[in-house]
């Protein structure tokens, strides 16, 4: 079945961004999630006006053992409802949407969404291990062939795609390089060293053919967003950013391997979802935040949301399109890449800070509508509008 757009539309502009907030992104030895966590809360809560007693939806999420019962009781709250939905970064998206249906359907008025990682400095690896489970994005049963981890079907789909298109290493290194420079302009980020064709080239190989700039980041940090009903939001601090548009469409067939057909079965259908539902076309969107893992997660969303044609990807990212003062801005941040790996949750708060005006020497102009994309066997996008 299908989902019902105009019944979606019931949600659209219903529930409002009204306070994101962030810890220092790095490496932090004397703290744990939960500290990193609530540090980024309470900005939160300071950038919208509200108190923790405000809040009667808590949904709390971290690569690591976080609990949504331990941050309540640690603030001291009693919500109407808590979540975590343990899929690792794929679910930050699907917590975002369930915030929103919360607040739509009356049962919450003021979400807090809290995420906390300490992956660096708990050394977590994210790959290795060869007894896990596919809902946790590993590849559990195909271990033998190597493929232990996100970056290993990564590099796999990267492969495909250069077989497949002609693409080229030196074509992707367009991503990376990207995103370097506007985490450059971000004075939050943790990455500021220039990043040429020439150095990506020269990196060593993770897991061929992905280099070492095509990794994500591991470090330390906490993330939070407050969301409230439209209503409430017009009275608070900062102007609201509303949640326009939301689409999903999981696949779970198969989603121990690496995915052969680079979801263009799954993610379509999200950006059906999540265009009809915010009666809006991708041509309207200023900006993309892309989940990017792995450089190549870039050419695969903007391919199956219809930015390009399949195979496209690495002919359309050229020439400067994707960064600042380009065509389409990604990930303006500078993303998981080079900014901080939050696994999502950053490029929420971007698309957030540049509706506002917010972001300085990176701010686009006349921003109105910015969406964000994740691809996984949980594909999911969000578009805000100011």
């Amino acid at each position: 079945m299908a989902p019902n757009i105009s019944r979606m539309r019931q949600m659209k502009d219903k529930a409002a961004v009204v306070g994101v907030g962030a810890s220092p992104q790095g490496t932090f030895p004397d703290s744990d999630a939960y500290t990193l966590a609530l540090q980024a809360f309470s900005n939160a809560l300071d950038d919208c006006g509200l108190t923790r007693h405000d809040v009667d939806g808590l949904i709390v999420q971290g690569p690591g053992n976080i609990s949504f019962v331990r941050v309540g009781e640690m603030l001291g709250i009693n919500p109407v409802v808590g979540a975590n939905f343990d899929i690792g970064g794929p679910g930050t998206g699907p917590l975002i949407q369930y915030a929103t249906m919360l607040i739509a359907t009356g049962m919450c008025e003021t979400v807090a969404l809290i995420y906390g990682n300490a992956s660096r400095t708990e050394g977590r690896k994210f790959g290795g291990d060869t007894n896990v489970t596919p809902g946790r994005e590993y590849s559990s049963a195909y271990y033998y062939y190597g493929l232990t981890s996100p970056g290993a079907a990564s590099a796999f789909q990267a492969r495909q795609h250069f077989n497949l298109y002609g693409t080229t290493s030196e074509q992707l290194a367009a991503v990376p390089i990207a995103q370097r420079k506007h985490a450059i302009l971000n004075p939050d980020s943790i990455k500021k060293e220039p990043l040429t064709v020439d150095k990506y080239m020269g990196a060593r190989f993770v897991c061929e053919p992905l280099r070492l700039y095509d990794y994500c980041l591991i470090n330390d940090g906490g993330v939070a967003l407050i969301v409230t009903t439209a209503e409430r939001a017009r009275d608070l601090k900062k102007r609201p950013v509303y949640v326009a548009g939301i689409g999903r469409q999981d696949t779970y067939r198969g989603s121990s391997l690496p995915n052969t057909n680079f979801w263009q079965d799954t993610m379509p259908k999200a950006a059906e979802m999540v265009y009809g539902m915010a009666e809006v076309g991708r041509e309207d969107m200023d900006a993309l935040m892309i989940y990017d893992s792995f450089s190549i997660n870039i050419w695969i969303s903007l391919e199956n949301f219809g930015f390009c044609k399949p195979g496209e990807g690495g002919d359309f990212t050229q020439g400067g399109r994707i960064e600042l003062g380009g065509e389409l801005p990604v990930n303006t941040h500078g993303g998981h890449l080079s900014d901080s790996y939050m696994q999502g949750w950053l490029h929420q708060v971007e698309a957030v800070r540049q509706l506002r005006k917010e972001c300085g020497a990176r701010q686009i102009n006349d921003a109105e509508l910015i969406q964000y994309i994740c691809r996984a066997n949980v594909a999911t996008s969000i578009i805000y509008r100011n």
